[in-house]
């Protein structure tokens, strides 16, 4: 990984997701020790903040790259904004999947899950949805699904979702996200962009818990492979060139 995703998008991030089956602890002082304990490793996350359904830590938002980690309920979910390598790509999940189960006191029999999610925003102005229709459908036998005259595409977010052979259940999927809405008129659009996203998650339990950061490395060695081999090429180039087009 390396700082070559940011000129490709308007922001690139890794988030990460750990799901438990069983209501996590919420009271002051766990969560406190804990954003206590992560924060030692990352000094900038110096914000706490409280959101309806989660308890926050965060570093300044104009901070490189921007940091945070949330507890919710049933998750605890960490991500890093506009990373300038592997490390900073990675450093906080670790460290989250390292101190999280023993502060809040999670077992290998909680654990439901564990997520892994690549995001690339593209700011695109006008219909996303006739801009993903162009880029992603245009060249394939669906074309004709859009090409009816005087028809607009108003809902075009391909999501693909696979199984992957990596001795266990893990599963990845593929998605293209758009934010505009038919029938609101351009000035009335906020600024917001066409996403991709690729998200990997496996439900395989583990026996022990020092076992977690092992099955992070390896769906994060995965999932750069898939981000460069897949969603470069097949996705974000595609995406990219039809929005410089509408823009022209």
């Amino acid at each position: 990984m390396t700082s070559s995703y940011k000129v490709l998008c308007t922001d690139f991030y890794v988030n990460q997701k750990l799901s438990v089956k069983l209501d996590l602890p919420r009271s002051r002082e766990t969560v406190l020790d804990l954003f206590e304990r992560v924060r030692r490793e990352f000094p900038e996350m110096s914000s706490f903040k409280r959101y309806k359904d989660e308890l926050a830590l965060e570093s300044p938002q104009d901070s490189s790259p921007h940091r945070w980690m949330a507890i919710r309920s049933n998750s605890i979910r960490s991500g890093v904004v506009n990373p300038s390598n592997e490390e900073e790509a990675y450093g906080l999940h670790r460290c989250v999947l390292d101190v999280t189960p023993y502060y809040l006191s999670i077992s290998p029999l909680d654990l439901e899950f564990v997520e892994l999610l690549y995001g690339f925003d593209l700011a695109a102005s006008g219909n996303h949805d006739a801009i993903v229709a162009e880029a992603l459908v245009g060249a394939s036998p669906m074309a004709s699904l859009v090409d009816v005259p005087g028809a607009v595409a108003v809902d075009c977010q391909p999501l693909i979702g696979l199984t992957l052979g990596l001795g266990a259940e893990v599963e990845a999927h593929f998605e293209v996200k758009t934010r505009s809405q038919a029938g609101v008129r351009e000035v009335e659009r906020r600024d917001e962009p066409i996403s991709v996203y690729l998200t990997l998650r496996q439900h395989d339990p583990v026996s022990e818990l020092r076992e977690l950061p092992d099955r992070f490395d390896r769906l994060a060695r995965r999932g750069q492979e898939l981000v460069d081999e897949r969603v470069l090429p097949a996705l974000l180039t595609p995406l990219r060139e039809a929005i410089a087009s509408n823009n022209i």
